[in-house]
């Protein structure tokens, strides 16, 4: 018996009766008799007894309705499984992330994510840029987010947000109340280095040599987030990405724009073994409006284009 006899026979013995079984399934009333006859025929015993103009299941239809609810149930939930799949509101989706953009920009867009998809089950982790790299290429995760990610040949990448280096002091600080902060202004006080070999770290020792000042520094970390935890705690000066002095301390800092220029650019990677799924593709979409989001009120901050 196939599925379609099945809903037959199950919206007849709701019913009782063809007529209002063909409207419920948007067939003709001949149609629907002439399936009972098909099914009575096929199973070899009737299936209704008709009682003033109306149908009784038989003890044997009545088993078999019971039996197929079973069925139906489990068919609504592929159709209810398959319209979350087609919406992005189901499914299982592993992102990774290193710690400016983990701590910051994803938590938020993943929020909005998910108020959306409450059956969306997300596996999310802050690693090591050379942790993000490995985990997409091996398509241990779908999406990779890093500062400096760079194309490579089983990469796409894609920038998301442009921004500027900057340099962030406890408020009270000799350099809080500049309006711009260059390497010749932290000669003179502790200042917090991120870590030589790291991008970051590179490109801001890059930003002292254009300025033809030594670098010198007090303390080294590998993480912005760290450095802005010690610049609020008064160890020192650090210039870091603009993304972790919003989250990678408790708020009490000032950000102060750095020259030279340094810019840190933030991006998403993905396997080019392998097409995004449609829930990677979604959640992409909120990262990219949650960055246009902060591009906009980047500029305002600015002044101007970025």
């Amino acid at each position: 018996m196939t599925l379609r006899q099945l809903e037959i026979l199950r919206a007849i013995i709701r019913h009782r009766t063809t007529v209002a079984a063909a409207n419920q399934l948007g067939l003709s009333q001949p149609a629907v008799s002439n399936a009972i006859k098909a099914m009575e025929a096929q199973s070899g015993f009737p299936l209704f007894e008709r009682i003033n103009n109306r149908l009784f299941p038989t003890r044997e239809a009545q088993m078999l309705h019971d039996e197929a609810e079973a069925i139906f149930t489990m068919h609504t939930l592929l159709e209810n499984k398959l319209r979350d799949l087609k919406e992005s509101k189901a499914g299982h989706l592993r992102i990774v992330a290193t710690p400016p953009i983990g701590y910051g920009v994803i938590p938020t867009a993943l929020r909005q994510f998910l108020d959306q998809r409450p059956q969306v089950q997300v596996y999310f982790d802050v690693r090591r840029y050379e942790g993000v790299v490995d985990s997409v290429e091996s398509n241990l995760v779908e999406l990779g987010f890093a500062i400096g990610l760079e194309e490579r040949p089983g990469l796409h990448c894609e920038a998301v947000f442009t921004g500027d280096m900057v340099c962030v002091v406890k408020p009270g600080h000799p350099l809080a109340g500049r309006t711009v902060v260059t390497p010749a202004d932290l000669a003179d006080h502790p200042f917090i280095a991120l870590e030589r070999g790291t991008r970051l770290g590179e490109a801001v020792r890059n930003s002292f040599r254009l300025a033809g000042q030594p670098f010198r520094h007090t303390v080294e970390v590998r993480y912005c987030n760290t450095a802005c935890v010690l610049a609020e705690s008064g160890v020192g000066a650090a210039v870091v990405d603009p993304f972790s002095p919003r989250y990678g301390a408790g708020g009490d800092l000032v950000v102060l724009p750095y020259e030279p220029v340094t810019r840190a650019v933030a991006s998403v990677g993905w396997s080019k073994s392998r097409p995004l799924s449609r829930l990677a593709q979604a959640f992409l979409a909120e990262v990219r409006a949650g960055a246009a989001r902060m591009e906009r009120d980047y500029r305002e901050r600015r002044g101007g284009p970025v």
